[in-house]
């Protein structure tokens, strides 16, 4: 009876709401520049499944890098399940309407997978322009996902387009001086623009994107409760998100659902200030 309780009370102090999580099938087709190509599948009833048992209701599936923009899984689990909704990995040549098609499907922003490359986009590209102005005019968001050094320039154009803006992984900070670093500074400056928010998500992933492999047993916690610490108090809860990660490509070894939860609530331990994260994830992607 005790340990029914005791699974209970924590089920209830879960939040509503991952805004950050995968699926994939066991054919899945990766991109040539994939990091890596599990070898197993995480399909979405597996989600659900880890979801209903630790009281998460909604989830927000993020486009998957290693599958670059192939979302076709995706958009037809988002059609089936209305608790779900997704950033899709977009060619910005893509027009009104393929964009409106998905956004009915479930579609609520686009994801930059910018991470591990050497040479970015030119966001003042005519191309650009319009993909930006298409996605502002539908209220859609950008979900960034790159390396903390590289942020800056990434950010500032984006903001001069008008768009929102979603930052993956805690902006992925310089691991040897994360607080300090100018990819924190330049996020902090972007959230103050009241149209970026930051994910309070893998961050097992902030020793560096190479660290799993050079040191599979080092330390995957610290720094993350250390810039969480840092974020709550310079940016509030009306402006960070929590997602799982899940299913932890790469760590899949070290990290489970369970473990991710109780990470979050060391990093945010006051249940009202994770039920105000709950609800800024649900007005941003739910509306």
């Amino acid at each position: 009876m005790g340990a029914a309780v005791a699974q209970g009370r924590s089920v209830a102090e879960n939040p509503l709401i991952d805004c950050h999580a995968h699926i994939f099938g066991a054919d899945l087709p990766t991109a040539q520049d994939a990091w890596t190509v599990p070898d197993y599948a995480f399909p979405v009833e597996q989600l659900l499944r880890q979801m209903d048992a630790h009281g998460v209701h909604f989830a927000v599936l993020s486009g998957l890098s290693i599958a670059g923009e192939y979302n076709d899984y995706m958009i037809r689990v988002l059609r089936a399940h209305q608790r779900l909704r997704g950033t899709a990995i977009v060619n910005p040549q893509a027009d009104l309407y393929t964009l409106e098609r998905m956004q009915r499907d479930g579609i609520v922003g686009v994801r930059l997978q910018l991470a591990r490359r050497t040479e970015l986009p030119d966001f003042a590209s005519e191309e650009y322009r319009l993909f930006l102005r298409r996605l502002r005019d539908l209220d859609w968001h950008v979900q960034i996902a790159i390396e903390g050094p590289q942020l800056r320039g990434v950010l500032d154009p984006l903001l001069d387009a008008g768009v929102k803006l979603v930052i993956d992984h805690f902006g992925h900070p310089d691991p040897a001086d994360p607080l300090a670093c100018d990819g924190f500074r330049a996020m902090l400056d972007a959230v103050d623009t009241g149209r970026c928010w930051v994910k309070l998500s893998g961050g097992y992933r902030l020793p560096g994107t190479a660290a799993w492999r050079d040191d599979p047993e080092g330390d995957i916690e610290q720094l993350a409760a250390t810039v969480a610490a840092e974020l709550l108090q310079r940016v509030g809860t009306d402006r960070l998100l929590w997602g799982s990660d899940a299913p932890f490509v790469g760590y899949e070894s070290r990290v489970s659902y369970d473990q991710v939860l109780a990470s979050y609530r060391r990093w945010v331990p006051e249940a009202n200030r994770r039920a105000e994260i709950c609800r800024t994830g649900l007005k941003l992607y739910f509306g």
